[in-house]
C-alpha cells in the first residue's frame, strides 16, 4: 500500500533501533543490564572453570569423566528443588537486599572452593552457588518492569536481557577463560603439574569478584530495585498492602491458587509444560537422529546450528509479530506450529529438509519463550510475579531434565532398520517416533493453551493471521468504515445513514466523532500557535486525528464496535495538502504515523464531479478543491483492496444506496455477524424511510447549529 516507507518493512529495523533506545536510555535499567551481564558472564565462566578444576582435583579416571556431568548437575538440582522459595522472597522481602545478599553468598561460595580445594567440597558449593542464583533470579525478573517507564516495553527489556544472557555473556565468558589460559601458556606465570591447577583457581576467584561486583553495583547503584508496583492502580496497591500481611505458606498457597484460577497463566504454563517436553525431546535425540540421516556428525553439527540461528531469530521477531496479533494467541499458535514443524523433522528423510524445518521449531520456540516472560512480565501483578516467574524457571528446568533423561529409554525400546526413500536410504530408529510423540504432545497441548489463554473468541484466528500477513496492525474485534469525500456536508449524511442500516446487524454500530469538532480543534490550534507552513498544519491535523484514535475510535474498536468515521484521515490531510501542495507520498506517510498504522477495513470515497460541488461547502478554491479530489483519487487508486469509489452525483437516497451495495459487497457473506440482516430492516417497527428521515433530521440539526455557533463567534470577533 502507500506509504509503506514510512511505516513498512523498510521502516522495521529503525523501529526495533527506536525502542531498544527508549528502553536503554533509562538509567535504571541500563544499570541492570549491565549487571546482568556480569552475572551471566560469571555463571558461564563458573561452569568453564569449576568443569576445568574438578578434573584437576580428581585423580581416578572415571571420577575425571563424570565431573563435567557433576558440576552441571548441582547447579540445575536447586532450581528443581527451591524456586519456588526464589519467587517467595521476591514477593515478600526487598528484592534489591535479596539481590545484593546473593551475590555476597555466590562470591563466598566460589572463593571458598579456591580455598579449601576439596572435590567434594567443589560440589557441595556450587549446589549453595545455584541456591543462591535460584533466589536471585526471580527477584532480578520480578524488578524489571518497575525499572520501565510502560508496561509495553517489558518485550523489549526481556529481549535484551535474552540476548545478553545467551549472547554476548557467553561469547566473553569464553573469550576470557581462553584468553587466561592463553596468558599463561605465553608467558608461563605458573609452571610445573600444578600450573593447570592455580590457573583453575584463579578462574574460579575471577568469578567470584564478578558476583561480588554485582552485589555492589546493585547495593549503591541501582535503589530503584525495591519498587514496587509503579504501574498498578491504587486498589492493585490496596491488595499487595493486605497480602503483605500473609505468611510465606500462605504466600505459596496463594501463588498456586493464582495459577489454578487465572486462564491465562494456567495456559502459559500448560503451553510452556508442552513447549519444554518437545524441546527436550529434540536436545536428547538429536545426536542419533543426525546419524539416522546417514550424514556423519557434520549433520549434528548444522541440525545444533539450525537450532540456535532459529531460537535467536524466533526472539528477534516476536515483538514485531506482537504487534500484529495479542500475546496470549501468538504464544498458543507458536507452540502449535513448533509442533508442526517437529511433525516434518521426524518424518523428514533429507537432510536439508531437516535442517529447515529445526530452524523454524527453534524460530517458534524463541517466540513462545520471549512471549511467556512477556506476559508473565506485563500481565501479571507485581503482587505475584515473583512467584509465577519461579515457577516458569522450575517448569523449564524440570520438565527439560526430565524429557532428557526419559527420551534416550524411549530411543532405545525401537531397532533400527534401514528404508529406501526417493532412492535414498535412511535409517528408522527410536528417534522418529519419539519426535513423532513430541510433536503431538506439543500441538495438543499448544491447542490448550491458547484456548485457555485467548480472552477474543469473537474474532477469527484466521483474521489475525491475515493481518500478520498483511503486516498490519493487530485489531482486538471491532470494524472501521470511513466515508472520504471533498464536501463535509456529503460525507456526514451519508455516514448517518449508514450508521442507521448497518444498526439492524449484531455487532453495536458507532459513528464517530464529529469531523466539525475536529475542524474546530485544528483551527484553534494553528491560529493560536500562528503557524502558516503546509507542513506544520499537515502535522496538527494528524495530530488531532492522532488524539481522536487513542481517544475514541481505538476503545470502540477493541469493544467490537463497528465505528463509522466520516473524514477519517484522508481527507483533512488531503486538504492541508491541497494547500500546501504536499505530495501523496508525504500524506500516506503522516496518516500512518498520526493512526499508528491503523487503517479502515474499508474506505467509501464519495467521488463528485467538479463542477457539481457548491463553493459554500468549503473552504477551499475550486482548483484546490480539484488538488483535493485528486489526491484522494490517486489514494484510492494505490490501494482499491481497501477503498471503494462512489459515485456521489444524483439525490441523497441515491447516493445512500450506492453506499449499502458497495458495503455489502465488501463484509456480506464473509462476516455474518458485521453483516446487516435484510430480514431485520424489514421487520423494523418504523419503516426505513423514517430512519432516513431521522438521519436527515440530524445532520440538519447539526449544521444549524454549527451556522449559529460560527455567527456568534464572528460576532464576538467584531
Amino acid at each position: 500500500m502507500p506509504g509503506a516507507g514510512p511505516g513498512g518493512s523498510s521502516g522495521a529495523p529503525a523501529s526495533t533501533i527506536h525502542r531498544v533506545r527508549r528502553v536503554l536510555a533509562i538509567k535504571p535499567f541500563r544499570r541492570l543490564w549491565g549487571v546482568t551481564y556480569l552475572c551471566s558472564v560469571a555463571d558461564w565462566l563458573n561452569l568453564l572453570a569449576l568443569t576445568s578444576l574438578s578434573t584437576k582435583l580428581l585423580d581416578n579416571y572415571t571420577a575425571q569423566n563424570f565431573a563435567f556431568v557433576g558440576v552441571v548437575v548441582t547447579s540445575l538440582l536447586p532450581g528443581l528443588l527451591f524456586a519456588p522459595v526464589g519467587g517467595l522472597l521476591a514477593d515478600r522481602f526487598d528484592r534489591r537486599k535479596v539481590m545484593v545478599v546473593c551475590d555476597l553468598l555466590r562470591c563466598g561460595f566460589l572463593l571458598s572452593i579456591a580455598i579449601v580445594g576439596a572435590p567434594w567440597w567443589l560440589f557441595v558449593a556450587n549446589f549453595l552457588v545455584g541456591c543462591s542464583s535460584i533466589m536471585w533470579i526471580p527477584s532480578k525478573d520480578a524488578a524489571v518492569p518497575n525499572l520501565l517507564r510502560r508496561p509495553d516495553q517489558v518485550e523489549t527489556a526481556n529481549q535484551l536481557g535474552l540476548v545478553m544472557t545467551y549472547g554476548l555473556a557467553v561469547i566473553t565468558a569464553a573469550g576470557a577463560n581462553a584468553l587466561i589460559l592463553g596468558i599463561n601458556s605465553t608467558f608461563h606465570l605458573f609452571q610445573g603439574a600444578t600450573a593447570d591447577l592455580y590457573i583453575a583457581k584463579i578462574v574460579v576467584v575471577i568469578t567470584g569478584l564478578l558476583y561480588l561486583t554485582s552485589g555492589v553495583l546493585v547495593a549503591t547503584r541501582i535503589p530503584e530495585l525495591s519498587l514496587r508496583d509503579v504501574h498498578a492502580t491504587p486498589e492493585k496497591k490496596a491488595e499487595k498492602a493486605a497480602e503483605e500481611k500473609l505468611g510465606l505458606g500462605a504466600m505459596m498457597r496463594d501463588g498456586f491458587r493464582f495459577v489454578r484460577t487465572t486462564p491465562l497463566v494456567r495456559g502459559l504454563l500448560i503451553g510452556a509444560f508442552g513447549a519444554f517436553a518437545a524441546g527436550g525431546a529434540v536436545v536428547a535425540s538429536a545426536k542419533p537422529y543426525s546419524s539416522s540421516l546417514l550424514a556423519g556428525d557434520a549433520a549434528f553439527n548444522l541440525l545444533v546450528l539450525s537450532v540456535f540461528l532459529g531460537l535467536a531469530t524466533g526472539m528477534a521477531v516476536a515483538p514485531k509479530l506482537a504487534h500484529r496479533l495479542p500475546h496470549d494467541r501468538l504464544f498458543g499458535i507458536s507452540i502449535v506450529v513448533a509442533g508442526l514443524s517437529l511433525l516434518v523433522v521426524a518424518l523428514s528423510p533429507h537432510l536439508a529438509i531437516s535442517l529447515v524445518a529445526v530452524a523454524l521449531v527453534g524460530v517458534c520456540a524463541g517466540t513462545a519463550f520471549l512471549t511467556g516472560v512477556t506476559i508473565i512480565g506485563s500481565r501479571v501483578e507485581d503482587a505475584i510475579r515473583g512467584r509465577i516467574n519461579a515457577i516458569y524457571q522450575t517448569m523449564l528446568k524440570v520438565v527439560l531434565a526430565g524429557a532428557t533423561v526419559v527420551t534416550p529409554a524411549l530411543i532405545g525400546l525401537v531397532r533400527p532398520r534401514q528404508v529406501t526413500v526417493w532412492g535414498g536410504p535412511i535409517t528408522i530408529d527410536g528417534t522418529r517416533p519419539v519426535m513423532l510423540g513430541a510433536a503431538a504432545l506439543a500441538v495438543l497441548l499448544g491447542v490448550v493453551a491458547y484456548r485457555q489463554m485467548d480472552d477474543r473468541r469473537t474474532e477469527k484466528i484466521f483474521a489475525d493471521l491475515r493481518n500478520a500477513l498483511r503486516r498490519t496492525p493487530r485489531r482486538v474485534n471491532g470494524y472501521l468504515i470511513a466515508l472520504e469525500g471533498t464536501t463535509a456536508i456529503n460525507t456526514g449524511e451519508q455516514a448517518a445513514r449508514l450508521v442507521r442500516w448497518l444498526d439492524t446487524g449484531v455487532r453495536p454500530v458507532v459513528r464517530s466523532a464529529d469531523p466539525a469538532l475536529a475542524e474546530r480543534q485544528f483551527t484553534t490550534l494553528v491560529s493560536e500557535a500562528s503557524l502558516s507552513g503546509a507542513r506544520a498544519q499537515a502535522l496538527v491535523a494528524a495530530a488531532v486525528r492522532a488524539d481522536l484514535v487513542e481517544r475514541e475510535i481505538q476503545p470502540a474498536l477493541d469493544a467490537g464496535s463497528v465505528v463509522v468515521m466520516e473524514r477519517f484521515a484522508d481527507s483533512p490531510l488531503a486538504a492541508v495538502s491541497a494547500v500546501g501542495g504536499l505530495d501523496s507520498a508525504e500524506l500516506e506517510g503522516i496518516t500512518d504515523w498520526a493512526t499508528g498504522r491503523l487503517r479502515p477495513d474499508l474506505t467509501v470515497l464519495l467521488d463528485t464531479a467538479s463542477g457539481n460541488q457548491n463553493p459554500d461547502d468549503s473552504k477551499l478554491s475550486p482548483s484546490e478543491q480539484w488538488r483535493m479530489q485528486k489526491l484522494l483519487a490517486d489514494m484510492a487508486a494505490a490501494d482499491p483492496d481497501r477503498y471503494v469509489v462512489i459515485d456521489a452525483d444524483g439525490t441523497d437516497d441515491e447516493i445512500a444506496e450506492r453506499v449499502r451495495v458497495a458495503v455489502q459487497a465488501v463484509f456480506v457473506g464473509r462476516l455474518s455477524s458485521f453483516a446487516p440482516k435484510e430480514a431485520a430492516v424489514a421487520n423494523q417497527p418504523a419503516p426505513y424511510a423514517v430512519h432516513e428521515a431521522a438521519a436527515a433530521a440530524d445532520v440538519a440539526e447539526a449544521t444549524a447549529a454549527e451556522a449559529e455557533e460560527r455567527v456568534a463567534s464572528e460576532a464576538e470577533a467584531k
